[in-house]
């Protein structure tokens, strides 16, 4: 038996289009079939970014200081930053995440320097706002951002996701589609899908290492 040597498998947006339909326990037979699950393939996507990180969507992205200018805009793809760095004579200083009322509290926010700290402002269009503001041009803000997947426009587009994911995302597929075409599967096609996707982030998960070391300066035996 002589195996394929190929590993490219890949759906389309029609594909697995056609899959959850059969998973339905129907067919796609128009135009509006296909529309109507194209929006929800996207709703679904958008839900993904509120349950939690999927690795692949993390871009490392960066910028030069402007001297005093503290509030940059980035990129609308933005769902949000993780971490972020200032990178001076090729050596990086982390910035510390503050929330929006610490931030809001900082007496004087003019006050320039080499940035310490940052609040990301979620916006239609975020604002990274660092501070102390920048005190020169030539820094380099480094920052790791976890950005929107790609939409599924077209039928023949794939989409933006690793392999491991087609489980999931026909499963996901399926059950939106059963919430109007198959009330009757909805239950059984959700349970699918909620099993695949937690098998699926359990895999993309970080896997790096951690130590938990106990601290004794309140224990006190009597």
């Amino acid at each position: 038996m002589a195996l394929s040597g190929t590993s490219d498998f890949e759906l389309d947006v029609a594909e697995y289009i056609e899959e959850a339909f059969e998973r339905c326990g129907l067919e796609v037979r128009t135009g509006y079939d296909l529309k109507t699950a194209k929006r929800s393939l996207n709703l679904m996507l958008a839900e993904w970014a509120n349950r939690g990180l999927n690795q692949w969507t993390i871009k490392q992205r960066s910028f030069t200081s402007t001297q005093g200018d503290g509030d940059i805009s980035i990129s609308a793809d933005v769902i949000d930053v993780l971490s972020v760095v200032v990178r001076r004579s090729n050596t990086d200083y982390a910035l510390d995440r503050v929330s929006r009322d610490t931030f809001l509290s900082i007496p004087n926010k003019t006050s320039q320097g080499r940035p310490s700290q940052f609040f990301l402002d979620r916006q239609t269009t975020p604002v990274l706002q660092i501070w102390p503001r920048p005190e020169n041009n030539t820094d380099v803000v480094i920052y790791d951002a976890l950005t929107r997947m790609n939409d599924a426009d077209g039928q023949t587009n794939t989409l933006d996701m690793p392999f491991r994911f087609y489980p999931c995302l026909a499963a996901g597929l399926a059950y939106y589609i059963s919430m109007k075409r198959a009330p009757n599967r909805v239950q059984l096609l959700k349970a699918v899908y909620e099993e695949e996707f937690e098998r699926a982030m359990t895999e993309d998960r970080d896997r790096s290492s951690f130590n938990v070391v106990p601290q004794y300066q309140y224990f006190r035996t009597n």
